[in-house]
């Protein structure tokens, strides 16, 4: 069977978002309804429930298509919809969100497959 969803680079997401607002996955899980044991085996790669799923695309504000493989094509680009969040950023100053966006491209040209 094809693997449908990327549960690693959801729970990825996930964790960057608790990250953005200072939670812990206690917050989460309390916030989600998720048990904390669920997005324990999350992160370990197991999948989550079609209700857990919902309640954490709801509460990210992550879009379910973003971690199917094959539904992004004519979607901008990563890297323009990095510089473009981060440029949005109202934590960052225009200054920082740069310096952000600089260390992000030369990662990712350093790190992307030819």
């Amino acid at each position: 069977m094809t693997d449908n969803f990327d549960t690693e680079s959801f729970f990825a997401a996930l964790n960057a978002t608790r990250l953005s607002k200072q939670m812990t996955w206690k917050d989460v899980s309390e916030a989600t309804g998720v048990a904390a044991s669920t997005l324990s085996r999350m992160g370990q790669g197991a999948k989550p429930d079609v209700n857990g799923l919902a309640a954490l695309l709801k509460w990210s504000k992550l879009k379910a298509e973003s971690f199917i493989p094959g539904t992004t094509a004519g979607e901008a680009p990563a890297l323009a919809k990095i510089t473009a969040l981060l440029r949005a950023d109202p934590n960052l100053t225009p200054t920082n969100a740069k310096l952000m966006e600089e260390i992000v491209l030369s990662t990712y040209n350093r790190l992307k497959e030819s």
